[in-house]
């Protein structure tokens, strides 16, 4: 898989490679596909008791990654997954918000899920998205 690109962005992406043994991002030609992002905070890894509050945090978490890659952000996400503890209109409305936020200019495919358990007790929300981040002309992938 030399011909894939994984950049480590700085904070959680270090950590999850470290201690998990996985990447939170992987170029594959045009695209950039983006692990489960959480809302932890990405110094103290610490997340907040609050769906709203992960909500947000995890949309600036998939910004981070998203731009630790090369890529220009939420403006080129054109697919949402999202997998929640619990799929209320209080996590329906900060999702909503956060999209109008982060994409006002566009609207992506979204898939949300219910599902039983994240990572953590803690986590009621993981956002994870694909992206469009062309290569400027004269950019080749790079050598194996």
């Amino acid at each position: 898989m030399s011909h894939l690109e994984w950049p480590v962005p700085a904070g959680s992406g270090q950590a999850a490679l470290d201690t998990h043994a996985y990447n939170q991002v992987v170029r594959v030609d045009n695209t950039l596909h983006i692990s489960g992002q959480g809302g932890w905070d990405q110094t103290t890894h610490q997340v907040p008791p609050s769906v709203p509050a992960q909500i947000d945090q995890a949309f600036a978490n998939v910004e981070h990654v998203l731009r630790a890659a090369g890529g220009k952000g939420w403006s080129q996400v054109y697919k949402v997954r999202s997998y929640h503890i619990s799929l209320d209109e209080e996590a329906q409305a900060a999702m909503v918000r956060n999209f109008r936020k982060w994409m006002p200019s566009h609207k992506p495919l979204w898939a949300c899920v219910q599902v039983v358990r994240l990572r953590s007790d803690e986590m009621k929300v993981e956002i994870e998205v694909e992206a469009h981040d062309p290569r400027p002309v004269g950019v080749r992938e790079l050598d194996a």
